[in-house]
């Protein structure tokens, strides 16, 4: 009973603390009253839970609080703007449920403090990349040239010339395909910088005015990507580490090239870029038992643009340089593929 009657006591003295009863004859208050007085009591402590536990963990840090007619005023140190983009920046959702401005402020130095340095990494876009590569140049050498009366050439090309002529190219098409690898390595790395560079002297005869149009930076874009593309084949080119089947196919390429036979030479590239086999992924073992036509599924028939991100990049920058190729060496358009295309262009 002792323990009934202190309960009793208790809830009286909460009553009276919570101005429910208004005066000593009201007999009864409404249930609505007594939750919705919890509820304020509940808030204003849970609120001053959240700012001194805010206040200790990140003190020298704290944004401005003010506090007017009993109010608190949040101010976030970033605007808005700034926060949505770091927060997209970072591939971090701007707003989570039930998240206020703040909030999400606080999350952003959250995460700022634990993971400082990290920044998301997917695909790049090269295209962007090499047209970002072609302004900032051009912004370079304008900065260069200030209070200087020289002509600005800041839109150029980058070419580096190894000293291949074309009579060389003609002495090392009778060379080429006679089965002497390492010298078929040697002539198509040669005849492709050769490509490359007579490209690239032709893009750096533009007029300037051509050069910083939106086409012609497209243009400059192009072949700077290219290069950048063709980098890794080079490499393979220079110590002979090119697969046996993919050698063949660009051989074959290189020499319809030089014989400017550009319908054939396509032909070829698309036979090693996507292959003609019924398996074209790369399968070459359909059975543990020899079967019927089991020679047409070899390495030289697959779809060597599938095998790797790497590879097919080189791959495409060959189809470029074959393009290329036409029209610094045209020839009859009987021979020519999409001729009407890359005449007027």
């Amino acid at each position: 009973m002792d323990v009934l009657k202190a309960e009793i006591e208790r809830k009286k003295r909460q009553l009276e603390e919570s101005s429910l009863i208004k005066n000593p004859k009201q007999k009864y208050f409404k249930r609505a009253d007594l939750a919705s007085k919890q509820a304020e009591e509940y808030w204003k402590k849970s609120s001053n839970v959240v700012k001194s536990e805010y206040v200790s963990q990140n003190e020298g840090i704290v944004p401005a609080v003010s506090n007017v007619d009993g109010k608190t005023d949040r101010q976030a140190q970033l605007p808005r703007k700034e926060v949505v983009r770091k927060l997209r920046e970072r591939g971090e959702p701007i707003r989570l449920f039930g998240e206020d401005d703040f909030d999400a402020y606080k999350r952003l130095k959250k995460l700022e403090t634990s993971e400082p340095d990290i920044k998301g990494e997917g695909y790049s876009n090269d295209f962007q990349a090499a047209m970002e590569k072609v302004d900032e140049d051009y912004l370079n050498e304008i900065i260069k040239s200030t209070g200087k009366e020289e002509v600005n050439t800041s839109n150029d090309v980058s070419v580096k010339d190894d000293g291949t002529t074309q009579e060389d190219i003609n002495r090392m098409r009778q060379e080429l395909g006679q089965g002497d690898k390492d010298k078929d390595h040697e002539i198509v790395l040669r005849f492709f910088k050769f490509v490359l560079k007579k490209w690239g002297e032709q893009l750096n005869t533009r007029p300037e005015e051509e050069k910083r149009t939106i086409k012609g930076k497209v243009a400059s874009a192009t072949h700077s990507q290219t290069v950048a593309y063709l980098k890794p084949l080079f490499r393979k080119l220079k110590y002979k580490d090119i697969d046996e089947g993919l050698l063949e196919s660009i051989v074959e390429i290189v020499q319809y090239m030089m014989d400017k036979n550009y319908i054939k030479a396509n032909d070829s590239y698309l036979e090693m870029a996507i292959g003609n086999a019924p398996w074209p992924i790369g399968v070459t073992m359909v059975g543990i038992h020899a079967r019927t036509g089991r020679e047409k599924i070899s390495s030289r028939y697959v779809a060597h643009v599938l095998n790797d991100e790497t590879q097919r990049k080189y791959i495409q920058a060959v189809k470029r340089l074959m393009t290329q190729c036409q029209n610094l060496f045209p020839t009859d358009p009987s021979r020519s593929y999409n001729f009407l295309r890359t005449s007027s262009s």
